[in-house]
């Protein structure tokens, strides 16, 4: 999809009546950490710059890049530029998926912010770098587009997922209504939020239970009351198995139509680099 034809898809979207997903042009940069910023005890937020970043596409909440790492025996691989796409070959580059949290065409400065977690590549990469330290990030391939018109949204997610809300939220129009829920271990992973005046926050501590593992987050979203003939946009995204009832529920109970949700397995309990299942 050239430029000129993305761009009018964006708008087409933005000005019809159901989300849908856009592609862009998918770049790769070469990028180095600027600095680093603790976000709530469980996330950190490392912001990245480059010449590279010049031609970096972003425009809706729902984008995701790939940061690339090299392999267990130090090899590092990349993807080959191929047209408006990228090719990543076999064996395959290691990388790792993560929400675009923020992205200054201005300042040529794009930030990132890392749900830590032991034993993860990246997060264990996130705790050690220093300003200077260089990487490359491929993406995105495009964003979930999803038009500033319904009645109300749901947003609802684990830690993994809070970037991309806090994003959504600051996105919103903000006359916007609707509901936004976050699991959370406690109040020390809250974070600060923009959210419209209309969108309800709530905040669900799992406590002492391992991430992926508690119902509490099922339950909450549970509560959720649509009214006959509102339309209303579904967002959720973090564990696959905790997703899972909840694909039903909104298909059957909230009579959501397909083009009006997005239902995100981010990362699955046990499993490394899981594949999002949407």
């Amino acid at each position: 999809m050239d430029r000129a034809a993305y761009a009018e898809r964006i708008v087409e979207v933005l000005s019809g009546e159901h989300g849908a997903k856009v592609g862009y042009p998918i770049g790769l940069c070469e990028v180095e950490v600027i600095r680093t910023e603790q976000v709530g005890s469980g996330l950190l937020r490392i912001t990245f710059g480059g010449a590279d970043l010049a031609g970096f596409h972003s425009y809706v909440p729902d984008e995701h890049v790939r940061l690339i790492f090299p392999d267990e025996e130090g090899v590092l691989r990349l993807p080959e530029k191929d047209g408006l796409s990228l090719s990543w070959g076999k064996p395959r580059p290691v990388s790792r998926e993560y929400t675009v949290r923020h992205f200054s065409a201005e300042d040529r400065e794009l930030s990132i912010d890392f749900a830590i977690h032991p034993g993860g590549l990246a997060s264990e990469w996130a705790l050690k770098v220093v300003p200077g330290t260089k990487i490359h990030i491929a993406g995105p391939p495009g964003g979930v587009v999803v038009p500033k018109t319904y009645d109300k949204y749901l947003l609802a997610g684990d830690i993994t997922a809070l970037p991309a809300i806090a994003r959504w939220l600051e996105w919103l129009p903000r006359e916007a209504s609707g509901w936004a829920f976050i699991e959370v271990s406690g109040p020390d992973e809250e974070i600060p939020l923009d959210p419209p005046a209309g969108v309800e926050v709530r905040w669900v501590h799992r406590g002492a239970a391992e991430p992926g593992t508690s119902d509490r987050f099922e339950k909450a979203v549970r509560t959720v009351e649509v009214s006959a003939g509102e339309r209303v946009y579904v967002w959720l995204a973090g564990e696959a198995g905790v997703l899972k009832p909840l694909r039903r529920w909104v298909r059957t109970d909230l009579g959501v139509d397909p083009k009006d949700y997005l239902i995100a397995g981010y990362w699955k309990r046990g499993v490394a680099d899981y594949d999002r299942d949407e």
